[in-house]
């Protein structure tokens, strides 16, 4: 009897520690977590502290379980957005994610850093996480070299080989004065991939869920 008591308590124990491990898995610090945007970003459109929403599209496994399944929701807030004109700068968009909702419901903070985006958004992200837009490009240039050229068209018509070089002097002033006016602009449709790497420990035990 003494012998079955304690077989008893020895599975018992057993299945705190497994029951334990179960409640108190953690994901280190680096880990990818692969999203897909549901919700549009624009340089142009959103502002400073709006929110954004995506869906996790990869399972993140950890010893053959998949701790962060596909479906779950990832929320956050836009903390940068920068529209800098033509000459100069790229546009920029820093996304700061906040939580993750699992399909089961329950709710994690998370923190992680943007590290790589879908290329079809012709967008980049450099060492500090922040979305970067195209800065000034070959069309840019063959604007000024269209602007160049229709102004010493005009000078040349107007007053011989002098009246060009004013001219193409102030096609590409004009050129130049209209990129002024312009700014770049950056942007993440819906459907939009992208890759965030957790900057800290997540911790996925019961006391961390927000439910």
């Amino acid at each position: 009897m003494k012998k079955v008591l304690a077989a008893g308590v020895v599975i018992a124990l057993f299945a705190g520690l497994a029951l334990a491990q179960e409640e108190s898995l953690s994901l280190p610090s680096g880990t990818s977590v692969r999203m897909k945007l549901e919700t549009p970003i624009s340089t142009q459109t959103n502002k400073v502290g709006d929110t954004f929403a995506g869906r996790v599209t990869e399972p993140v496994m950890q010893n053959g379980k998949a701790v962060i399944p596909v479906g779950a929701a990832i929320q956050g807030q836009i903390v940068k957005l920068t529209e800098p004109r033509r000459v100069k700068g790229k546009p920029t968009i820093e996304l700061r994610p906040d939580s993750i909702t699992m399909p089961s419901g329950e709710k994690y903070e998370f923190r992680a850093t943007v590290v790589d985006t879908d290329p079809s958004t012709q967008t980049s992200v450099n060492d500090e996480g922040q979305i970067k837009g195209k800065g000034r490009d070959g069309k840019d240039m063959r604007n000024v070299a269209i602007g160049t050229g229709a102004g010493i068209g005009v000078g040349a018509v107007a007053a011989g080989g002098k009246g060009a070089l004013i001219g193409g002097a102030i096609g590409a002033g004009v050129t130049v004065a209209h990129w002024l006016s312009k700014h770049k602009s950056a942007e993440l449709p819906a459907g939009s991939e992208i890759v965030m790497e957790l900057n800290r420990a997540m911790s996925l035990s019961a006391a961390s869920s927000g439910k």
